[in-house]
């Protein structure tokens, strides 16, 4: 017996063979992932706000990867989430199977520490940023320090972590430019041991506190009048803090030089959440990854969580972000180093 096949007429066979070959997922996609597991990297420590953007994430994205593989989020905490970036860089796997979140100061130590970094960010990819940053600083209702203004005359002890962190890295910096009176008491292991510091009286504020984190963390401090806070440290002002008359740093400001520094150290917040990719991954998955990223965060099931955490999702694309980067590190070397030089710790005499 003759097969149908043999009757149709060539044309007929060959639409048959181009629809059959549509109907095959590209090589590379659902084949290379399928049964696969991505480490999703967090570079803060349990129950931050980093922490809570990861495994938020890391609950939804599987779903928009072909073959649907299992993530799994792992925090590698220290140093301000250079240690995460040196093992993404270093260590991780370059097949499309690590990726990372992590601290914007992270992403730009090479630039300002080009010495001692381990990594190059340059050669990161950039999967996207779930959020444009704000930043702030606070004090606790009993210490003396009640505006930013204050800072200018009275001291304040905040809790900072190491290196690389915000926690450290900006009330420092607002000390050496516009010369603030943040004492730094570093070492603390995520926001939240800080927050419990300042609860406990061990310190009296913080700075670099991202507001999202804050909104996370002790949304009742605000209500209750526990806090000042103190300012807004971003490009922009942040919504909910100008409704509660918050100046911005730029208010403080005096100089063109100073504002130029400033404008430098703050654009980091502009990719305030960075999701990134080794370097190394190959195009097609480099793309599926970048795509997943995106629609994630338009899922439904995602914001319902994002809403219930607190947590505000306002994506930046990767390439977006990558192009935020390297403009970041091709400013002229002269502007570099003075924000090198602002963001220098002091040795105590």
């Amino acid at each position: 017996m003759k097969s149908t096949m043999a009757r149709l007429p060539l044309g007929a066979v060959s639409g048959l063979a181009a629809m059959a070959l549509l109907a095959v997922p590209p090589a590379g996609a659902e084949s290379f992932y399928k049964g696969k597991t991505i480490e999703l990297a967090i570079g803060g420590s349990p129950g931050g706000g980093y922490d809570t953007y990861g495994r938020t994430v890391a609950r939804h994205i599987g779903k928009y990867i072909p073959g649907n593989p299992t993530i799994v989020p792992k925090n590698r905490p220290g140093a301000g989430s250079r240690k995460a970036a040196a093992w993404l860089y270093n260590v991780a796997p370059k097949d499309g199977t690590a990726i990372a979140i992590l601290f914007p100061g992270a992403i730009m130590d090479p630039v300002i520490r080009p010495k001692k970094a381990k990594f190059d960010t340059t050669k990161f990819n950039f999967l996207g940023s779930a959020n444009r940053e704000s930043r702030t600083c606070i004090s606790w209702h009993t210490s003396p320090v009640k505006t930013f203004k204050d800072l200018f005359t009275k001291p304040l002890i905040v809790s900072g972590s190491a290196r690389g962190g915000s926690s450290r890295d900006f009330p420092n910096f607002l000390n050496n430019l516009l010369g603030t009176k943040f004492t730094i008491v570093s070492g603390y292991k995520g926001t939240k041991t800080m927050l419990l510091a300042i609860e406990r009286g061990e310190t009296q504020g913080l700075c670099g506190y991202a507001w999202t984190s804050f909104n996370l963390q002790r949304p009742d401090w605000i209500k209750e009048g526990k806090v000042n806070i103190l300012v807004q440290l971003a490009m922009a002002p942040t919504e909910g803090m100008t409704k509660l008359g918050v100046p911005m740093i730029w208010d403080f400001v005096k100089s063109k030089e100073h504002r130029e520094i400033m404008e430098f150290f703050f654009k980091q917040q502009e990719f305030g959440r960075p999701f990134v990719a080794p370097p190394g991954v190959p195009a097609k998955r480099l793309a599926i990854l970048r795509k997943a990223f995106m629609a994630v965060l338009k899922d439904d099931d995602l914001l319902k969580d994002a809403k219930k955490s607190r947590i505000v999702i306002n994506p930046v694309s990767g390439e977006e972000v990558k192009k935020l980067v390297l403009e970041l590190f091709a400013l002229p070397k002269s502007r570099i180093e003075r924000t090198i030089a602002a963001t220098k710790f002091k040795k105590k005499k």
